[in-house]
């Protein structure tokens, strides 16, 4: 390992990984991983779109990867919520005139190991077991990382560092970025990967309510009666009883003949997003950025949008030589312009959802069941909630 690198990335997560890649293709990167296997363990429901659809997807896996089929274990047709009371809210490709996939869910393990290899293809230096211990800082500056590998001790310079190092990021907060989560902006989710599970082939179910309080339970089919089965609860809501407490009573409720293979358990953001995630000479993406959608929770679109922004910001930075929170900015700029402005509106959506009891959401679910695919817009959505009940507008006015 040289001394010197123009820029490091701490994280080889997607967020890394892609920002790492679109570096690499005019600067010296190193990127770190702390654990020893890139992708593992997994800590995600693996599902991301293929197409841009209204209510359901937002952006596309195609603009940022071409997908292998090595690591697409399913494609997705159809999208099924269930509310609390059993009502059924449906969106599929054929509804939608689409014939292609609606999305695919993920083997993460190898996606997220052929982003690794693909920066590592662009000319970027890969080191796994590589902890980020600390910043060296001067004059405030970020001016490079203080590492540990298999107990050795030592400094790396570079002219910018990109944080990719996840929830809370410790990248984040050695910078004086406060990446504290409040209780009610996280979710602890639980997850079984799990087999014999009887599930609609290519469809991704959701289940609403208190079967996982101010948040929502989800089954993923990854082929051959295999399925990611899991929940996340707003950690407001916990009130002592673990995620995987709720996890197990779903599961019998709803699959009692599926077995465990796998659990998985973590953390995910769903906060607005952080004031600042640049400093001078440092950028967060990712989740070490807050950027996770605040209603699914999922950030692998949001982990590869700001990933390519700022590797494609860095660089230019070491052209100019100016790793400046002026010249920083640009990457700020050009997220919230991708998908920041967006994202604050489903914060508000989140936090008015998250307040719903169990028949105000099932009486919800009754407003869109037959919906039809010229009424995916938010002029169709509000003309549905106004017959249902007027008064339901008064209290999402701020939505919009």
């Amino acid at each position: 390992m040289k001394e010197d690198y123009d820029i490091i990335v701490v994280g080889a997560g997607p967020a890394g990984s892609v920002a790492a890649q679109n570096a690499a293709a005019e600067s010296d990167v190193l990127l770190i991983e702390k654990r020893p296997e890139i992708g593992a363990p997994v800590r995600c429901a693996e599902a991301v779109p293929l197409v841009e659809t209204p209510f359901v997807f937002h952006t596309s896996l195609e603009k940022y990867v071409k997908p292998d089929r090595k690591w697409v274990a399913s494609e997705v047709k159809g999208v099924r919520a269930t509310a609390p009371d059993g009502t059924i809210v449906e969106v599929s490709g054929e509804m939608l005139g689409k014939e292609e996939p609606l999305g695919i869910v993920l083997e993460r393990k190898l996606f997220d190991r052929q982003l690794a290899k693909d920066a590592a293809r662009s000319g970027a230096h890969v080191m796994v077991r590589t902890r980020a211990t600390g910043l060296i800082l001067e004059d405030g500056t970020v001016r490079g990382v203080k590492l540990s590998r298999l107990g050795e001790e030592f400094d790396v310079r570079a002219k910018l560092v990109i944080g990719a190092d996840g929830v809370e990021s410790q990248v984040g907060r050695w910078a004086g970025i406060n990446t504290t989560l409040k209780l009610g902006d996280i979710e602890s989710c639980a997850q079984y990967h799990m087999q014999n599970v009887e599930l609609t082939d290519n469809t991704l179910d959701f289940y609403f309510g208190s079967a996982a309080p101010s948040g929502y339970a989800w089954a993923f089919p990854k082929g051959d009666g295999a399925a990611n089965i899991g929940l996340g609860v707003l950690g407001s809501k916990l009130s002592g009883k673990r995620p995987l407490a709720y996890l197990d009573e779903f599961v019998a409720q709803r699959f009692p003949g599926a077995k465990p293979v796998e659990l998985m358990m973590g953390a995910c953001p769903v906060s607005d997003t952080l004031p600042h995630t640049v400093s001078d000479g440092l950028m967060l993406v990712g989740d070490a950025a807050h950027h996770t959608d605040p209603i699914t929770g999922g950030g692998i679109m949001a982990a590869l949008q700001s990933g390519t922004i700022a590797g494609q910001v860095a660089n230019k930075a070491v052209r100019e030589n100016d790793a400046s929170v002026r010249m920083l900015r640009e990457y700020e700029t050009e997220w919230n312009r991708s998908f920041g402005k967006a994202r604050k509106r489903t914060y508000k959506v989140k936090e008015f959802v998250v307040n719903l009891s169990d028949d105000e959401i099932s009486r919800i679910f009754h407003a869109f069941t037959g919906i039809t695919a010229e009424e995916l817009n938010t002029k169709g959505a509000l003309k549905r909630l106004l017959r249902l009940d007027p008064r339901l507008l008064f209290s999402i006015r701020k939505l919009f």
